[in-house]
């Protein structure tokens, strides 16, 4: 969902307050609510109270009984519930309930949902690979100057995979539509897909193969499945459609890590809730949904503003962790051009908006959400989004504030990468980079809005540089615009 900004006492006490909230305290000082260490207990909401003057806390009883049924028959439906909120059978440790005190920019920095949970339980890491993904569902496999019917077959995933090995893309997804539809079965496959071959053509060219999940049918089968795809060669599972966290499904979630991880698997949890400290726990849970993200564009009315929600969520969202935005739109559009369009979306704001959110944005398995065809069109970007890491070394905030923008620097080895997005307003950033402690100058790779990008949000300008960094990086923001900076040592 988008945010509601408003008092507490005029909050509907009809609705309940889904966490990580933000409390303005005043003075520039906020308050960040949210909770980790979240496993095999339900997740906590908020509620203003009968008197709109307080919050207490409320939680999801526990499932009574379910029903097969929601999307495509791959959920479990909660038909009647229980007057409790968990089973404890034992003594335990419960979440811990998190308030981060502090200026935007502190709360846009915090990593203590992350600090706070418990330790990793795999001992050996090295096997778990971030990185980002060519993807098809967004850009409804649009593909075009091929010499074959694009759509969910073998041929235009082969065309993925080519694409990826081209350009040191590290995964292809095959969204939903590979397994046969409402039978919630992960062992029956369409014709039209030869999955062996096409797991079999990516490891050949070096590009792993994620497969899309609805999570009733990963969980009804869940050791199966996953011996048997790893045994392929698959090398994970995006699943989704959870859409509950009572005790029961945020049980299924460290479930799913764990048999996950004993065979090599790497997990996306889409259609799910908040992070909740699992990513610490079981590191190979490399991203989550739960964010109002770059999907919501293929549906979304001109009335939602994306651009003002961008600009909120490094300091609220990502305070719980990392997010599955699925950045990316080669079709950019301003406030007054844009309209949603499903099977060709385009992205609200401008082409170095869509660019910078490869900074700001925390996300260690990261979508490329356009068609292989628009991103070959588009050299200098792709180039760019391609080369781009999704972890990294340190992180800094160097302004911002919520709901009207940031600026974000990380760094990889020796190289620092800033970006920074507007809402709707424009703006001049005056980047202060001392903080960062490169000293001297430095070579920089610059994409910014180009002079045109208030008219036509794809105008975008690059140039490579030298500059010192002692003096500040002036930059020009167009309406929903952004800028990103490489920033490497003078070799």
């Amino acid at each position: 969902n988008t945010y509601t900004e408003t008092t507490l006492s005029k909050l509907d006490a009809g609705r309940l307050i889904f966490l990580p909230l933000v409390v303005d305290a005043g003075d520039g000082v906020k308050v960040c609510i949210t909770e980790t260490d979240l496993n095999d207990y339900p997740g906590m909401y908020l509620w203003n109270g009968d008197s709109g003057q307080h919050l207490t806390a409320r939680f999801a009883p526990y499932p009574k009984r379910t029903e097969q049924g929601g999307y495509n028959n791959l959920q479990m439906v909660v038909k009647e519930r229980e007057a409790f909120i968990a089973k404890v059978e034992a003594p335990r440790t419960f979440p811990w309930r998190v308030a981060i005190v502090g200026t935007d920019p502190d709360l846009a920095a915090s990593d203590l949902s992350f600090l706070l949970a418990a330790p990793s339980k795999i001992d050996d890491t090295s096997w778990i690979k971030p990185g980002k993904v060519a993807w098809d569902w967004w850009n409804a496999w649009n593909i075009s100057g091929v010499d074959f019917r694009a759509g969910i077959n073998t041929e235009t995933y082969k065309y993925y995979i080519d694409f990826a090995a081209a350009k040191g893309i590290e995964y292809v997804i095959l969204d939903e539509g590979w397994a046969v539809n409402k039978k919630a079965d992960l062992m029956q496959i369409v014709p039209e897909i030869d999955l062996p071959a096409i797991v079999e053509y990516g490891r050949q060219k070096g590009v792993g193969i994620i497969l899309w999940a609805g999570y009733w049918a990963f969980d009804r089968d869940m050791e199966n499945v996953c011996k048997h795809y790893s045994e392929m060669g698959v090398k994970g599972f995006k699943v989704d459609f959870m859409d509950r966290d009572d005790q029961q499904m945020t049980a299924f979630n460290h479930r799913a890590a764990e048999t996950a991880a004993r065979y090599g698997l790497i997990l996306d949890l889409h259609g799910t809730h908040k992070p909740a400290g699992l990513n610490r726990t079981w590191p190979n849970v490399l991203n989550f949904e739960g964010v109002h993200g770059l999907e919501q564009m293929k549906w979304s009315p001109e009335s939602v503003d994306q651009m003002k929600y961008d600009a909120t969520i490094p300091f609220i969202r990502q305070t719980a962790g990392p997010m599955d935005y699925t950045q990316g739109a080669m079709r950019n559009a301003t406030r007054k051009n844009y309209r949603p369009v499903n099977s060709e979306p385009m992205s609200q704001g401008t082409r170095c908006h869509q660019l910078a959110l490869y900074v700001v944005l925390d996300s260690p398995l990261n979508m490329l959400c356009d068609s292989p065809t628009n991103y070959l069109r588009e050299a200098e970007c792709t180039e760019f989004i391609a080369a781009i890491p999704t972890v990294w070394d340190e992180t800094r905030i160097l302004g911002g504030r919520m709901g009207e923008y940031i600026v974000t620097a990380r760094r990889s080895g020796d190289t620092w990468y800033v970006g920074a997005i507007t809402d709707w307003t424009p703006r001049d950033v005056e980047v202060d980079l001392a903080p960062l402690g490169i000293g001297g100058t430095v070579e920089a790779t610059i994409f910014r809005d180009g002079v045109n990008a208030d008219r036509k949000a794809s105008d975008y300008k690059r140039e490579t540089i030298r500059i010192d960094t002692a003096e500040p990086l002036k930059i020009h923001l167009a309406p929903g615009g952004g800028f990103v900076a490489v920033l490497a040592p003078v070799r």
